[in-house]
Formats: C-alpha cells, sequence, structure tokens
C-alpha cells in the first residue's frame, strides 16, 4: 500500500510559544490563501475525545463531525502545536474527515502560525493566553 503522502506543503518547526507550551512556527515564508498542512491522528468517536480529553493537561484533538474526531496526541504533525489565537494567521477547516490549516494572510518566517479554535471543550472557563489586541480573555 505505500507510505501516505506528506500533507506539509509547507516548512513547519516547533519551539516554545509565549501563548503557551509548544508552538508551530513558519520555518519559510507562507503566501496568504494557501494550505500550509495537516494534523493527522487516530480516528476516534467524539464520545471517546470528550473521555480522553478529561484526562489530558494538553489537548490535540479536533472534532470533525458530529460522530468523528481525530486525536493527534501521538502524531508527527508539526501543526498539531498550532495554538489558539483571538487574531490568527491561519483558519483549520475540515474537509473530507481531514483537518487542513490555511493561510489566512502572508505568514513571515518565524511567525507563529494560529487559529481561532471557536467553541471548545472547556465552555469559556480557560483563560487565554494569545495577547491579541481583541484578545476575547477565554477559550
Amino acid at each position: 500500500m505505500g507510505t501516505p503522502a506528506n500533507p506539509q506543503k509547507f516548512a513547519v518547526l516547533n519551539a516554545p510559544s509565549r501563548i503557551d507550551g509548544m508552538g508551530a512556527f513558519a520555518a519559510e515564508p507562507i503566501p496568504a490563501r494557501r494550505k500550509i498542512g495537516e494534523i493527522r491522528g487516530e480516528t476516534i468517536s467524539v464520545y471517546e475525545a470528550w473521555e480522553r480529553a478529561k484526562k489530558l493537561d494538553r489537548i490535540m484533538i479536533v472534532e470533525v463531525s458530529p460522530r468523528r474526531a481525530i486525536d493527534a496526541s501521538n502524531s508527527a504533525d508539526p501543526l498539531r502545536f498550532t495554538n489558539h489565537s483571538c487574531c490568527p494567521n491561519a483558519v483549520l477547516r475540515i474537509r473530507q474527515g481531514r483537518v487542513e490549516i490555511y493561510a489566512m494572510r502572508d505568514i513571515d518566517t518565524g511567525d507563529e502560525i494560529t487559529c481561532d479554535y471557536g467553541e471548545t471543550h472547556h465552555e469559556g472557563q480557560l483563560a487565554c493566553r494569545c495577547g491579541a489586541p481583541k484578545c476575547r480573555g477565554n477559550l
């Protein structure tokens, strides 16, 4: 069957983030509206995702449908460390069960790649640390 194609379209490195823990950083310039890459992982039920989330300090789970989720906790994909920002430079899209990340604007080498997580399991109880001028204050 062979090895699946590399879903990363641009070079991304992981490094400590001023937002939270590790982050995903552009290792080369990324033009606006281009696919940066994907986050792959174990396909699980949404119920299993919620159960796992209760036990984790760092949650790397994305719901891709009302019934399915992707747990990227054991993934090697660098974009799994994409942090939240209330003023993101990228957007997460679900396409045919895949978690894809696209640049919203030009991203320079060394910039942290961020997405707006939207609604999360934190239900507004987790303080946001993105530092954006118009930060909502919580996730």
